[in-house]
């Protein structure tokens, strides 16, 4: 029994979200392989075979692959998912566009957004919003799953010593083209991979109190902005902000939430959090239920209270 594992990467380096996958693969049982589809992308490649646990490294490289295009990765794990009794794809946008495309292509079921490896053929995923976690068994010959990566610590991404394979690439499919991208620059740490997150709710009014209010707190602790989905809706924060069951799902270490009432659908995003401090008038709101710390305070008074105390 070998599992394949499908790295996200940008070309120079692995990113964060293929070491938890490969913890996921490495307790499906076997060997643990990583494909690095990508172009001039060596650098990746010798990256992944650094990764603990992993036994071999295919590395693909072409003009196509570049920019991970669905289509083209996709063909590219179809050519070598023969050789696999698992394959395994993050469970971010990346690998949510490719996992489907592999599934329906090998005439399997797809095993959504696991979080815990139960058997080589059984696993836990949430459903309702992380209401009820479902335990499935999949008969499938090949599992095609897409991993939780708040559900699973990350390898280690060092230690390893896995030997680097080239496979031939596939032919670019022509049905799709990178245009351009835009990516949001910033200094503080990305949401989904923060040790530290200080989101802002609705109760922050507008969005400059919100600024004026969290940034601050953000500074002091080195933390990521995150927002719930209603702070979002009313323009108080940009949509790569929102943390929830319809925005990112996030389990940092520390995770403060201020003015937020907490929704099913936010605590879905954030209840894996290590410790959770909320700070909230409402002493019926929701997010207490969660909350290793409570306060029940006016935010608009906690909050700077709490920055000068840091």
């Amino acid at each position: 029994m070998t599992v394949l594992v499908i790295a996200e990467h940008d070309n120079a380096s692995i990113k964060g979200a293929t070491l938890n996958t490969v913890t996921a693969a490495v307790a499906c049982g076997g060997d643990v392989h990583v494909l690095v589809a990508g172009h001039n992308a060596g650098a990746a490649a010798q990256a992944a075979a650094s990764i603990a646990g992993v036994a071999k490294v295919i590395h693909a490289d072409a003009a196509g692959l570049e920019h991970g295009l669905a289509e083209n990765v996709a063909a590219q794990v179809l050519a070598i998912a023969s050789s696999y009794s698992h394959i395994l794809f993050p469970a971010t946008a990346s690998g949510k566009n490719v996992a489907p495309r592999v599934a329906a292509k090998l005439d399997v079921a797809q095993i959504s957004d696991i979080t815990k490896v139960v058997s080589p053929d059984t696993f836990e995923r949430p459903i309702y919003a992380g209401n009820a976690i479902a335990t499935v068994q999949s008969s499938d010959s090949v599992k095609i799953i897409t991993v939780r990566t708040t559900g699973f610590d990350a390898a280690a991404a060092t230690g390893g010593s896995a030997a680097v394979e080239t496979a031939a690439a596939t032919a670019d499919a022509g049905k799709s083209s990178f245009v351009g991208s835009e990516i949001a620059k910033s200094d503080r740490p990305e949401l989904t991979a923060a040790k530290i997150i200080v989101s802002g709710g609705r109760a922050l009014g507008s969005k400059e109190k919100f600024d004026e209010v969290m940034t601050p707190l953000a500074d002091k602790l080195g933390a990521a902005l995150g927002a719930s989905r209603a702070a979002v809706d009313a323009g108080y924060a940009p949509n790569d902000w929102q943390v929830g069951q319809t925005g990112k799902i996030v389990a940092p270490q520390l995770y403060v939430a201020a003015g937020i009432s907490g929704a099913i659908q936010h605590l879905a995003g954030m209840k894996d959090s290590k410790v959770i401090v909320a700070i909230n008038k409402d002493p019926e709101a929701p997010i207490f239920s969660v909350a290793d710390y409570g306060l029940e305070a006016d935010l608009f008074t906690a909050v700077p209270e709490l920055v000068k105390a840091l």
